[in-house]
């Protein structure tokens, strides 16, 4: 399971031209699923997002996670995330998933978010979405299980 984590001041998610997730400050998380990925391992993962210290304190380090700086969740599904592109000039999926398995860990990942009182706003699972953002800082990061 593949977490990439930005930093964002904003960020929404837009399908067929309606905004249907957006949040202000705070993590845009785009999720990956892998064959081998569990519960458990979903689990784990949206403990390290939501705990992952990203946001400046009052010194200017990164020692803040997500609730801590007050922030907000919005989570969208990438599959090219667990894409192998280590060969060729065209990128293989197999490495991906089915949608049926990553669509339930998809969304058992956010219901974490969720238990942690997060409100999760989302993307649309398996649809074309046009993602918008403001990176802050940048500030982006790869977490694996």
């Amino acid at each position: 399971m593949i977490a990439l984590i930005q930093r964002v001041q904003q960020a929404s998610v837009t399908v067929d031209g309606k905004v249907i997730g957006e949040i202000k400050k705070g993590l845009l998380v785009f999720l990956a699923v892998e064959p081998e990925d569990s519960e458990a391992k979903a689990k784990r993962l949206a403990e390290r997002v939501a705990g992952y210290r990203v946001f400046n304190d009052d010194n200017g380090k990164m020692n803040l996670n997500v609730k801590q700086a007050q922030g907000e969740i919005l989570v969208v599904s990438q599959f090219t995330l667990a894409a192998d592109t280590s060969s060729g000039m065209r990128p293989s999926f197999t490495s991906a998933a089915k949608p049926e398995f990553s669509n339930k860990l998809y969304e058992f990942f956010n219901q974490q978010l969720r238990n942690n009182g997060f409100k999760v706003p989302t993307g649309e699972f398996a649809a074309d979405m046009q993602v918008s953002l403001v990176n802050d800082g940048p500030v982006t990061f790869t977490l694996s299980i």
